[in-house]
């Protein structure tokens, strides 16, 4: 059920995420009418939601999946507005680590490659275990490969 990768959740984003060559962690998802605010456009508090998420779960690719990130302070720059017809593609990386925590940043992409939304954030590393009690091994937490997966993303 959650917010951002559930596949349960009829509201939400059902986002997928790619490891990139270049250690940055890519996020795509389609929006739904209900993820607009001003019509046509995506929500701020969405943009928001799916940069953290993004920017926080790229400490994954230098870790075990058992580690997260869990934000201590997120901010945003609104550049463009982000149109909710087709393919959003969300980018992240970190950019500094320490031994409990780390700095991200990230950017909501048009198609056309111009950063609409930049995000950047600091996270604490947590171990799955400590974040909640809930069943992290379960299906609904494992990575799902779908037939429609990219073999390979182009950033333009």
């Amino acid at each position: 059920m959650c917010f951002v990768c559930g596949t349960d959740n009829t509201f939400g984003l059902k986002c997928r995420f790619f490891e990139l060559e270049d250690d940055q962690l890519m996020a795509i998802f389609q929006p739904a009418e209900e993820h607009q605010g001003y019509p046509g456009r995506l929500h701020g508090g969405i943009a928001a939601t799916i940069l953290d998420e993004t920017i926080g779960r790229a400490i994954m690719l230098k870790h075990s999946a058992n580690i997260w990130g869990v934000t201590v302070d997120f901010s945003m720059k609104l550049r463009k507005p982000v149109p909710i017809e087709g393919e959003i593609r969300v980018l992240a990386r970190i950019i500094t680590e320490g031994k409990r925590s780390f700095q991200g940043e990230g950017e909501i992409l048009l198609p056309d490659g111009l950063v609409a939304v930049e995000g950047r954030g600091k996270y604490l590393k947590m171990d799955i275990e400590k974040i909640a009690d809930f069943d992290h091994q379960g299906d609904a937490w494992k990575v799902i490969t779908s037939p429609d997966d990219p073999e390979f993303i182009e950033i333009p």
